[in-house]
């Protein structure tokens, strides 16, 4: 099996860090493509960033996905998620929904924990899209951005240790989940640390493609993540447009 993971933020140190998880959690035999976005932000953090990072996940599994069997999103606000499960024929899973169905599975109220205040409303809408709101325990949003450089991070260990038990015994949370791909790992390090689940979207997303893949279900036919017919389109990447079948391309 061929796996792509997509991270449509320009950062390499994100890349680097979802790449190992993904090969970590991966079956024995399944074979990791990992990809960087061209164009965009380094971190995605804004609405505008996002619809960028979008029109790059886009262009990314245009050009990737091809001779791969699943994909996984590697931005955690799903970035462009259901633009690429209309495009491809193959599965496509996000982190961050594979992550929070994955904790209904786990537990009954999920504990989210999030990088920035500015960013938490993006992951709120996210979660009320996917009809999980009523799930949520509770939020805690952490300033750090001590995860996208290279090494340890002892303190920023301890602080997320110390929010993930504040939501299990102030919110009643059952489950914690981590959001952001900078986070890939990280779960795995600190469950023993914490009473109940700590997820790891990248790590549930990695798996669940696989599983997605091994099921062999078809794309469907009709509704909305049909395949579009072809349209005319102006100026868009190659990739893009031979995808989407332009007469253009």
């Amino acid at each position: 099996m061929r796996l792509l993971v997509v991270n449509a933020n320009t950062s390499e140190i994100v890349t680097e860090k979802v790449a190992a998880q993904a090969r970590a959690s991966a079956s024995p035999g399944t074979e990791v493509v990992a990809v960087t976005g061209r164009f965009g932000a380094r971190v995605i953090g804004t609405r505008a960033e996002h619809a960028i990072g979008e029109h790059s996940t886009v262009a990314l599994v245009a050009e990737h996905a091809g001779a791969c069997d699943a994909v996984v999103i590697a931005v955690s606000y799903d970035t462009g998620l259901r633009a690429a499960r209309e495009l491809l024929n193959v599965p496509v899973v996000g982190m961050t929904e594979a992550g929070l169905l994955t904790a209904c599975m786990l537990g009954g109220r999920i504990g989210v924990v999030t990088f920035g205040r500015r960013v938490r409303p993006l992951y709120e809408e996210l979660v009320t899209a996917y009809g999980l709101a009523a799930r949520i325990a509770g939020w805690r949003t952490l300033e750090s951005t001590a995860a996208y450089q290279r090494g340890a991070h002892d303190a920023l260990d301890n602080e997320l240790v110390e929010v993930a038990r504040d939501l299990v015994e102030r919110d009643s949370a059952e489950t914690v989940l981590l959001t952001g791909a900078v986070m890939a790992g990280v779960p795995t390090r600190l469950q023993a640390r914490v009473p109940v689940p700590l997820i790891d979207g990248l790590d549930c997303a990695v798996r669940q493609a696989e599983l997605l893949a091994r099921l062999g279900k078809p794309k469907p036919s009709i509704g909305s993540y049909a395949a579009p017919a072809p349209r005319e389109l102006i100026a868009v990447d190659t990739a893009i447009a031979r995808a989407l079948g332009s007469p253009t391309a």
